[in-house]
């Protein structure tokens, strides 16, 4: 018997209750749960943007209907444990942790957790000032990187159930009420909605008993949330952040209609890896960008939606979305150079777009992907969230969907998704800075930007930049606007 085939005889899918379980009984002294719930922040009422955030914030880091919060973190820490948690636009994950010793009184809490909220004004009160100081000062204050993508799926979003940040709207988080909450949990945490997933060296009868526990939630209809297409982009348009700060962070890209188990989903995973793979110093956009030039920190490009990527090597599980979009994200530039800074990534995109990719470029980035999402699935908490989120695509365990098609990928399939695909002629710009009104005035006016090094350069790499600091960019005055920091998120 292979390794995969022991995996795969470990790893059972039933339907015992209304939702879908995942059980991968072993021999650690560790049990790692994930409760994920098919609902996030896309199923927001309009008006209550923020309102699946606050229902699982209150979960999590409020108390039940039995202990208070304050007793449920003091009942956790003789154990080293805790109740995570996080909210994407459909998906709602609770993740946790304990030595099989402390299972049975762990597990009390956490069934309690989410079982029973209590729904209390002074955990509400807490929460929407947490929730609220996050979007203020841990994003707007604190971090233009994440800021810059942030603004960027709002701006592509605008009018679908995407828009709005994850978090929510200041305004809507304050006007949320004990009622609302409990109606949201209601309707949306629902047996049909929920995947449990158990991993680690737990009693024979534990995972039945889990089900038995979770089939008193309401039963709930299964299937995805409709959503509309998002609306087309036609041109390039910039949106430009006005802060006080040192840097330019910029972020540009466009909806795709490509996901998981799409025929064009690994070709253009090869493309986007080979482009600007996460973290690493290899690719195109990092080694043309910082490498040779030395202009920022790191260059990288994604055809999934990756939070956090100035803290995270790998992307979180349990964010999977039905639509997507490609994004090229150029780290913090300093102000004089930051209009070559986006010309080069545009020109870099246009070249790939052009030229396509070469067999050994194509074989290369193959052979890296199949090592690679070895490492996406390293621990037992994410081989849990990658099997649930390969149940909603409905593609199989990812390991081996993308070792298995990676082996048929050919160079032409690879450039036919980019050219069907990647489309840097209609494209948002998100670019946040300060006194961008003279930056958007050079763009709009086609003003030549050339670099100054304090180093001597490759003859190649200067050659390169007088075609780079004249590129014509071809974004009107009319498909520009620039916002105040204060304002985003209110």
């Amino acid at each position: 018997m292979t390794l995969r085939t022991t995996f795969m005889a470990l790893l059972t899918a039933t339907s015992l209750m209304a939702g879908k379980t995942i059980a991968q009984p072993g021999k650690s002294p560790l049990i790692t749960f994930r409760f994920v719930f098919q609902t996030g922040a896309a199923s927001d009422p309009k008006g209550k943007e923020g309102l699946a955030s606050l229902t699982a914030a209150m979960l999590a880091d409020g108390g039940s209907k039995k202990i208070t919060y304050q007793q449920r973190i003091d009942a956790l820490f003789p154990m080293a444990a805790s109740i995570g948690w996080s909210v994407d636009k459909e998906m709602t994950t609770f993740s946790a942790e304990t030595h099989v010793d402390n299972l049975e009184k762990f597990y009390g809490i956490l069934r309690d957790a989410l079982l029973n909220p209590g729904w209390r004004e002074d955990d509400l009160r807490r929460l929407k000032d947490d929730m609220t100081n996050g979007l203020r000062i841990g994003l707007r204050s604190n971090n233009d990187e994440e800021l810059g993508k942030e603004v960027l799926y709002s701006t592509l979003y605008k009018g679908h159930p995407y828009e709005h940040h994850n978090v929510g709207r200041v305004a809507a988080i304050q006007s949320i009420t004990p009622a609302e909450l409990e109606k949201f949990y209601k309707v949306n945490y629902t047996a049909a909605n929920l995947t449990i997933a158990i991993a680690g060296g737990y009693p024979v009868d534990f995972v039945a008993r889990v089900e038995k526990d979770f089939s008193g939630l309401e039963k709930g209809t299964e299937g995805k949330m409709k959503l509309p297409a998002p609306a087309a982009v036609k041109g390039r348009h910039l949106v430009m952040v006005e802060k006080q700060t040192r840097s330019v962070a910029i972020s540009f890209g466009f909806p795709i209609a490509v996901k998981r188990g799409d025929a064009d989903f690994v070709p253009l995973l090869v493309a986007q890896s080979w482009l600007g793979q996460h973290r690493n110093s290899g690719v195109r956009l990092f080694d043309r960008i910082r490498e040779k030039r030395g202009l920022n920190y790191g260059d990288y490009a994604y055809i999934e939606y990756f939070p956090q990527g100035m803290y995270r090597f790998e992307p979180e599980p349990n964010l999977a979305r039905q639509q997507q979009i490609f994004q090229i994200w150029i780290r913090p530039v300093q102000p004089p150079t930051a209009h070559f800074a986006l010309r080069l990534g545009i020109f870099e995109l246009e070249r790939l777009v052009r030229e396509g990719m070469t067999e050994e470029e194509v074989a290369q980035t193959k052979n890296f992907l199949s090592k690679y999402v070895n490492l996406l699935t390293k621990t037992k908490r994410a081989e849990l969230g990658y099997a649930i989120d390969s149940q909603f695509y409905g593609i199989g365990e990812y390991n081996g969907y993308l070792k298995g098609a990676l082996q048929t990928v050919t160079r032409d399939d690879v450039n036919r998704a980019i050219r069907k695909h990647l489309t840097p002629q209609n494209m948002v710009i998100a670019v946040i800075g300060q006194d961008t009104a003279k930056l958007r005035d050079a763009i709009v006016g086609e003003a030549v930007s050339p670099m100054k090094y304090n180093s001597p350069k490759p003859e190649e790499i200067l050659q390169e930049d007088k075609i780079v600091e004249k590129m014509k960019l071809g974004i009107a005055a009319a498909n520009t606007r620039i916002v105040k920091v204060e304002t985003l998120f209110e």
